[in-house]
């Protein structure tokens, strides 16, 4: 059967973990311009791994080094539990390397983000990832 499906109607759920205030004001900020749900702003990974188990969202924005699990390690969990196999996956990352960016892409992260970052670029960049999970869905 066709029907609707109900996550069309409603904002994406977004878990965001940094261990920066400031970036994850940004964040914040960028969230709120794109119109996605943030349902969890943390400071580390394990923090993150608990609240993205309890939640399921459907976007995590991730920093790469961070205490506790990094954005990395997060890429890999998420990406082997079935339940958030629909999760998309943002890494942050203050380095520059070609290596640090294909890592990224190689754990699973749908999308690779340098900081520092404008939140009105995070913005337009999250209004893709929502319209382009729209699409898939």
């Amino acid at each position: 059967m066709g029907g609707l499906n109900p996550r069309a109607q409603s904002p994406l759920r977004v878990v965001a973990a940094d261990d920066d205030d400031d970036i994850r004001a940004l964040v914040a900020i960028a969230v709120e311009r794109a119109g996605l749900n943030l349902v969890a702003s943390v400071a580390d990974g394990n923090a993150a791994w608990d609240v993205i188990q309890e939640t399921l969202p459907e976007l995590a924005i991730l920093d790469v080094s961070m205490p506790g699990k990094s954005g990395l390690d997060l890429c890999r969990l998420i990406r082997s539990d079935p339940r958030l196999s629909h999760t998309l996956i943002l890494l942050l990352s203050a380095s520059v390397t070609e290596w640090s960016q294909q890592s990224g892409f190689e754990v699973g992260a749908n999308e690779y983000l340098m900081k520092p970052f404008s939140p009105r670029d995070l913005a337009a960049r999250l209004s893709d990832i929502a319209a382009g999970a729209e699409n898939s869905s």
